[in-house]
């Protein structure tokens, strides 16, 4: 369960695109904004793409998501996590960008200790 937190226009669906792509994945990745979600074939994997931008309340893709969370076969990434804070599991990897003066990106990792090794590996 990945979690991208970024201000509108970050790079957050450019993120997506390239793990979707590192994850073999040929399908055409796009922002999820006004579909809310999408979902990308991998091989054996799905990579489930949510974006709660516009929404205030999650409502049935909140259960959407609670179901798939955990599944072995499906990588899912949320943006604008908030509205889904109870349903977000406490083992995710947080992924913050924030742009930098240079029209560049910096990007910050956080995770429980259990999943360190994804931010160790990242540094690696």
């Amino acid at each position: 369960m990945l979690e991208l937190v970024s201000d509108l226009g970050g790079g957050k669906t450019t993120f997506v695109r390239g793990l979707a792509r590192g994850m073999g994945s040929i399908d055409r990745v796009a922002s999820p904004t006004f579909t809310i979600s999408r979902v990308y074939e991998a091989g054996d994997l799905e990579l489930h793409h949510f974006d709660f931008y516009r929404l205030h309340e999650a409502g049935l893709i909140a259960e959407e998501l609670a179901e798939i969370i955990g599944n072995p076969k499906v990588v899912a990434v949320v943006e604008w996590g908030g509205v889904v804070k109870n349903v977000l599991p406490d083992k995710r990897l947080t992924i913050t960008i924030e742009k930098t003066p240079s029209d560049g990106r910096r990007v910050m990792l956080r995770a429980p200790e259990s999943l360190g090794y994804l931010i160790r590996a990242a540094h690696a």
